[in-house]
C-alpha cells in the first residue's frame, strides 16, 4: 500500500470520518485553508493510487475512501516496525512504552489487555 503524503492523509481522514463528499465539502472540512487546485490534485492522486473512488451525479463528482482506515493504519505500523525496529512488533511496542513515559495505571492497563489475549 503506498504511503500517504500529509495532504493526502488529511483528505483520507475527512473521507473516513464523513463518508462520500463533493470536493467543496472536503475543502470546507480540510484542517487548514486549501485552494481548489491543490485539493483536486490530492483527489486525483488518491484516485490514481486506488485509495478513493468517485462517481458523477449530475454535474458534481462525489469521492469516497476505498482504502479502509484500519488497513492503512496496519500498513503504516508494519512499515514503521520494518524501518525502525528490525520488523519486530515487540520492539516497536517497547519503544512506544518507553518513549511515551506512560503512567503506572496506563502500564497496568496494557498488562491487563495483554493478559486477556
Amino acid at each position: 500500500m503506498p504511503k500517504f503524503t500529509p495532504g493526502e492523509l488529511a483528505v483520507m481522514r475527512i473521507l473516513w470520518e464523513h463518508g462520500e463528499l463533493k470536493p467543496a465539502e472536503i475543502q470546507a472540512l480540510y484542517p487548514e485553508p486549501i485552494k481548489n487546485p491543490a485539493l483536486r490534485s490530492y483527489l486525483a492522486i488518491l484516485l490514481e493510487k486506488g485509495h478513493v473512488a468517485r462517481r458523477k451525479s449530475g454535474k458534481a463528482y462525489f469521492y469516497k475512501a476505498t482504502t479502509r482506515r484500519h488497513s492503512a493504519f496496519r500498513s503504516t505500523v508494519r512499515e514503521i516496525a520494518d524501518a525502525y525496529c528490525e520488523g519486530s512488533a515487540k520492539n516497536l511496542i517497547l519503544h512506544l512504552i518507553r518513549s511515551e513515559k506512560l503512567s503506572e495505571d496506563e502500564l497496568l492497563e496494557l498488562k491487563r489487555l495483554a493478559d486477556d489475549r
